[in-house]
């Protein structure tokens, strides 16, 4: 082959003349660049580590109390108070000067060392401190006041991405009592009388009971572990899965809605692993710079995007692993190391595996594909930064049928044709014919927030900064001296054929069987929404409440996924969000009580919400803390019915909110059409709805609704419809409020300028 001809850097053949060697000055000077590159990299993560590990405190600090420390000595005082002295002995060897001098050091380091350890518990008791939460907005404490001012005090050094990992506190383990109190009363409004009360007394007997013992447990591995929660849940809720991951856990994320930066796809295709890889770089160096908050949270799980591969294992559980290079597949032939030039150079089949219920493809995997050609090829893949798809298919909001186009652009994107993505790596990209882009992503490794992170950086970065010619290719020189893309060799027997036409047709069930509705609500958004002083947040969720009420006739538990970044390797938190307070609202509203009486329980019932997210961030939820005791009671062989029941509890309706604007790498005022479509996710029950919906600006609201076609119960569209209905109804609710308190407000201000009118002409008169 060419490519590998060319990357020889030397070769000697023997002659009967002696020894004939050719030297290739291109390759070593490529071997030389490569080795430069790589150390280049080793002294930039050795500096990092350098400033993480002192941090709050940095590297030059030392120079300081080391010259404090010896001008001290040198005016005749001993700050050591007679350590200094004591170190001296250990050093015979030296001078007499050279031992005061090498004890001073000494003594330097070991105090600089312990003032840093000082200023990190300090850093983490000052973020352990959540109560600013719970205040009202423009009204903060003294105690808020000086909070604030200490963290900005140990933020003004500019850290890393991660210099904050070793400071953050602990998730807590929430009270036994607590939780279970918590619990009730979130299933209040969905059990009878009779099933409430045999409920509590499952509680009761619990806490009494096994309650304690496993609470016992968990708060020992608290002590022991990083994070209480995260390897358990990484685990068991996505690991030890054995179904297709496929709409079950893999969720998508989309292109702009209404601008496409070019509609040559092999362009695209380039700008976006450039962005992909710039973004990759940044971690590496830890320069990103998140959108902040007003205390620093984790981004532990920024580092796992790269190289990262879900791994089929045989026994109960899976694992994902982290490897480094990139990974190219184009009408189901798959490509390594593959480059794009200006001149839009054309990649001219095997197709991944459909995913399949993982046991037989894990027989499969350790029979086939764990030697030779197979396991060289397959390495190459789960070794490689990420996956990327030239689909031969059209998407976005185009066309005679711009809303069902959406729906189907969704769908694409959450499955594809079943055997064009590589679900098990950590994402796949996926580049359409007419220059649409979006991404699949796996669900172990990472959470939306985070992929929304990437993603919002990748679309920027292509649209803003390498940008595209006027004729849609990319910018800059060709560099026709790169390596041809490599073609990977596979070896398939009938035995592997037959599973993939097994599992295909399983998968084909599954992705037809996907209801997807996606749709942009521009009514208006969280500008007029924030102006009635309401979150835009528990409007949405009290709204789709109410949607589901007028779908289904009734309340559901409700899933709202909130993050618990605040701790160290937190992940997330499940929000109950149907309450006592949001279904009372509800009840009023569809039975016809007075609007004042609607506006005042629809109020509680929004503090309420706001309440309910503000304990599950700051570590009082109910879901996690549950499922670590069913672990725990798992293990240790015991059986829980309270546990069980619990945990077995479907969630009808699943909801997750997508950050926007993370990083704000452009202005949304300035740039209206470059507004993200965010993404979505398969339903959690087979008769519920999965709903994903993004803020956009101040006007604009994006909803993915997603069930099952053979519910007959559930209908994305349907719910779509009800969803908007709501969303208005509750907005006409509050505005008569705003209309009302405005007139008022006026007339007050009519009658104060008329009184005030009066009383100078009675003292004129």
């Amino acid at each position: 082959m060419a490519e590998a001809h060319q990357a020889v850097a030397f070769q000697f053949t023997i002659t009967p003349e002696g020894i004939d060697l050719q030297l290739s000055y291109q390759a070593l000077n490529q071997i030389y660049l490569s080795g430069v590159r790589s150390w280049k990299k080793r002294v930039s993560r050795m500096r990092n580590s350098l400033i993480k590990g002192v941090f709050p405190a940095s590297p030059s600090s030392w120079l300081f109390v080391a010259i404090g420390i010896l001008a001290t000595m040198y005016m005749q005082s001993d700050p050591s108070m007679g350590l200094i002295s004591k170190i001296q002995h250990l050093h015979v060897s030296l001078s007499s000067q050279g031992q005061t001098m090498l004890s001073a050091l000494v003594f330097s380091t070991l105090l600089w060392l312990s003032l840093i350890l000082a200023l990190r518990f300090c850093l983490k008791l000052l973020l352990s401190y959540h109560h600013w939460m719970f205040e009202q907005h423009g009204r903060v404490s003294n105690t808020t006041k000086v909070w604030v001012s200490l963290v900005r005090l140990f933020s003004s050094r500019k850290p890393l991405l991660y210099s904050y990992q070793t400071s953050l506190p602990h998730l807590p383990v929430p009270a036994i009592s607590d939780t279970l109190s918590r619990y009730l009363e979130s299933v209040r409004p969905l059990l009878t009388d009779p099933e409430f009360k045999r409920m509590t007394n499952l509680a009761g007997q619990f806490e009494s009971n096994l309650g304690n013992r496993l609470q016992r447990y968990l708060k020992l591995k608290a002590l022991w572990a990083t994070n209480y929660v995260s390897d358990w849940w990484e685990e068991y809720i996505y690991l030890r899965s054995r179904g297709p991951i496929m709409v079950n856990s893999n969720y998508y994320g989309m292109d702009f809605l209404y601008v496409t930066p070019t509609p040559v796809q092999a362009a695209r295709a380039g700008n976006t692993i450039t962005a992909l890889l710039l973004y990759r770089r940044k971690v590496n160096r830890e320069e990103l710079k998140p959108k902040p908050w007003r205390t620093p949270c984790c981004f532990n799980s920024f580092e796992k995007h790269r190289n990262t591969h879900r791994t089929l294992f045989f026994f109960s559980y899976d694992s994902f692993h982290h490897f480094r290079h990139g990974y190219f597949n184009s009408s189901w032939i798959f490509f390594s190391k593959v480059c794009f030039f200006n001149n839009k150079r054309a990649l001219s089949c095997l197709c991944p595996p459909p995913p399949p219920p993982r046991v037989p493809w894990a027989q499969i995997r350790k029979q086939y594909f764990s030697s030779g050609v197979n396991k060289r090829s397959l390495d190459a893949i789960e070794r490689a930064a990420f996956f990327v798809t030239l689909d031969d298919e059209e998407q976005g909001m185009k066309g005679d049928d711009p809303a069902g186009n959406l729906d189907r652009y969704a769908k694409s994107l959450l499955h594809g044709k079943c055997y064009d993505r590589w679900f098990d790596k950590s994402f796949s990209i996926v580049i359409y014919k007419n220059g649409k882009s979006g991404l699949n992503a796996e669900h172990s490794w990472a959470d939306a927030p985070t992929v929304a992170h990437l993603w919002e950086y990748t679309l920027a970065t292509d649209a803003f900064q390498l940008g595209y010619t006027e004729d849609g290719h990319c910018k800059g020189e060709v560099e026709r001296s790169l390596p041809h893309p490599q073609r990977l060799s596979w070896e398939i027997p009938s035995e592997v054929q037959a599973q993939a036409s097994s599992s295909l047709a399983v998968a084909q069930a599954l992705a037809d069987d996907v209801d997807c509705h996606v749709f942009p609500f521009r009514e208006f958004g969280k500008g007029r929404i924030k102006k009635c002083r309401i979150s835009p947040d528990a409007f949405i969720q009290i709204s789709l409440q109410l949607a589901y009420f007028r779908d289904r006739g009734g309340f559901c538990l409700t899933y709202e996924a909130s993050m618990t970044r605040l701790f160290r390797e937190g992940r997330t938190e499940t929000v109950r969000s149907c309450s006592n307070e949001s279904c009372a609202f509800i009840r009023a509203l569809e039975g016809r009580e007075t609007e004042d009486q609607c506006r005042r329980l629809f109020r509680k019932a929004s503090e309420k919400h706001q309440n309910l997210y503000r304990m599950a961030m700051t570590g009082a939820g109910i879901d996690r803390h549950l499922f670590c005791l069913y672990v725990v009671s798992k293990y240790l062989g015991v059986e829980s019915a309270f546990l069980k029941e619990v945990l077995s509890e479907p969630w009808r309706l699943s909801t997750s909110q997508t950050p926007v604007q993370q990083m704000e790498l452009f202005d949304l005022k300035n740039h209206p059409d470059f507004i993200s479509l965010g993404g979505g996710f398969g339903p959690v029950a087979d008769d519920g709805y999965g709903v994903s919906y993004i803020i956009v600006g101040e006007d604009m609201i994006n909803f993915h609704v997603s069930s099952k076609h053979s519910c007959k119960e559930t209908d994305s569209h349907r719910f779509g419809a009800q969803i908007s209905r709501a969303l208005q109804d509750i907005m006409t609710l509050l505005s008569a409020d705003a209309k009302t308190t405005s007139s008022s407000s006026s007339s007050s201000s009519s009658s104060s300028s008329s009184s005030s009118s009066s009383s100078k002409d009675k003292k004129l008169l």
